[in-house]
């Protein structure tokens, strides 16, 4: 079984900045994707940005320009840079690994955004 440990949450004002990082308890050797999702109140979690191993990453419409998702394979981290932090953006963010035959989910960190 693999932990996934988040940090980087926390309160800041509208207009700031906020950098995730989600580290796996040992070494993913095959190929998945890693992600960030979020779920606010009263809300449905959903997916923010993911990234494969090659590179490829995918956006949420909300999130395009604003967030920037990358990750080190050789420390099987994922990284979720966030600017332009809106009320709207308050949510616990979840990381999310998948690949053939699993899927694992992190605690979840808060972030509050302020207005």
């Amino acid at each position: 079984q693999v932990q996934l440990v988040e940090s980087g949450g926390g309160l800041v004002q509208a207009g700031g900045s906020l950098r995730l990082s989600c580290a796996a308890s040992r070494f993913i050797f095959s190929s998945n994707v890693m992600g960030w999702y979020r779920q606010a109140p009263g809300k449905q979690r959903e997916l923010v940005a993911g990234i494969a191993t090659g590179g490829r990453a995918n956006y949420a419409d909300f999130v395009k320009g604003r967030f920037t998702i990358s990750r080190d394979n050789s420390k099987s981290t994922v990284y979720l840079q966030m600017n332009s932090l809106t009320p709207e953006d308050t949510a616990v963010y979840y990381c999310n690994v998948h690949g053939h035959g699993y899927d694992y989910w992190g605690q979840g960190t808060q972030v509050t955004v302020s207005s």
